[in-house]
């Protein structure tokens, strides 16, 4: 996704050492290992184990070159300090939910995969201090949070009524299953065009169970301190919330000279890569520089 865009901005070269923050099955990866052949490295980062396990699959022509670590992003100061990796001159970060995680039955993440638990979790194994899964939320939380949850992170405006349909389901019996969830939400939230009347409230819990918002809030300043001098970080973002951070805080480090801002306004996918690939259409990719203005 946006994958032209990122090796413009990112501009990796020959004997580069990078970081992908959320390496998902490897694609961009790939593309800045091939820019910085023969012997520039990668930290691989991805808290999702099972996405992890396939990166190191399609990742196999540059064996040698990748360092694979299973953890959160969020604890990248960390991270590099124990792989003793040198300061990175370009980070990406792509925030965006991985294809296979999505049609995993056993995660719970797709509102179509109706028999599937109702997980969320990046990190199922819990290994990495992952929160409950999204059925302890759905049954466990009060009203009015679980109500702010899905107005805040799924910017849904039907969150009111949404919630007093999971209340009155959970009242009789706890949601097990996607397809309980989905039946909550349908019985008072009609289709938008295309958007799935569940869409949103799924957001929103995802985005809850992980810690996201937090979570990148983290990561930001961390990714620009382990930057080498003119190092480069690239987000990718795919909610208005996401990008919103991103925008913030790379403005923020402008005025106090810390970074250059390479996007005055967010690359986006061309009207082909949306064709091909529907997913992309909501990406934003912002792109700061370590190092204030010559």
């Amino acid at each position: 996704m946006l994958r032209q865009e990122v090796l413009t901005l990112l501009h990796p070269s020959s004997g580069q050492h990078t970081v992908d923050a959320t390496v998902g099955a490897g694609g961009h990866a790939a593309a800045v290992l091939e820019k910085t052949a023969p012997d520039g490295r990668l930290l691989a980062i991805d808290l999702d184990r099972a996405s992890l396990d396939v990166a190191r699959q399609n990742l196999k022509p540059f064996a040698g070159r990748v360092t694979f670590i299973h953890d959160g992003f969020d604890n990248l100061k960390q991270i590099l300090n124990d792989a003793r990796f040198p300061p990175p001159v370009a980070i990406l970060a792509d925030l965006g939910l991985s294809g296979l995680s999505l049609e995993d039955p056993s995660r719970g993440f797709s509102f179509q995969l109706t028999n599937s638990p109702l997980d969320m979790r990046f990190d199922p194994s819990g290994a990495s201090g992952q929160r409950p899964p999204a059925a302890d939320l759905v049954n466990s939380l009060r009203p009015d949070e679980l109500e702010r949850i899905i107005r805040q992170y799924g910017e849904e405006r039907h969150a009111r009524a949404i919630t007093r349909s999971i209340i009155e389901t959970r009242r009789r019996r706890p949601l097990q299953t996607v397809g309980d969830l989905v039946t909550a939400v349908t019985r008072v939230s009609r289709r938008r065009g295309r958007i799935h009347p569940a869409t949103r409230t799924f957001q929103a819990l995802r985005m809850a169970v992980n810690d996201e918002l937090d979570r990148l809030e983290r990561f930001l300043p961390q990714a620009i301190e382990a930057l080498a001098a003119d190092g480069r970080l690239a987000v990718i973002s795919f909610h208005s919330l996401e990008d919103r951070i991103v925008k913030r805080f790379f403005r923020q480090q402008a005025a106090a000279g810390r970074v250059r801002i390479l996007t005055k306004h967010p690359a986006t996918p061309s009207y082909a890569e949306v064709t091909t690939n529907p997913r992309s259409r909501s990406a934003k990719l912002r792109v700061a520089v370590r190092g204030p203005h010559p």
